[in-house]
């Protein structure tokens, strides 16, 4: 899913709706963040990043974090992703 597609569950009255969207753009964001390291640490990035890497590392983790606990909450309230 991309952040696109995510436009309609976001405007939903459904809050089950929303919070699918906001699993799914975290999700795309860190997917794409991650990348982006990745190519950096690889040398094939062909750009040099404004913000610090140790920075956008933190970013990633805590991201990665709040996706998991989305996940898990999205289990516990019986909410399919």
């Amino acid at each position: 899913m991309e952040l696109k597609d995510t436009i309609e569950l976001m405007q939903s009255d459904d809050y089950k709706d929303r919070f699918r969207a906001e699993y799914w753009q975290v999700h795309e964001r860190y997917e794409k963040l991650s990348r982006m390291l990745s190519d950096y640490e690889v040398g094939e990035l062909d750009y040099t990043p404004k913000t610090p890497i140790p920075l956008l590392r933190t970013q990633l983790n805590i991201m990665g974090t709040y996706s998991v606990l989305l996940y898990d909450r999205a289990k516990i309230e019986g909410i399919e992703l």
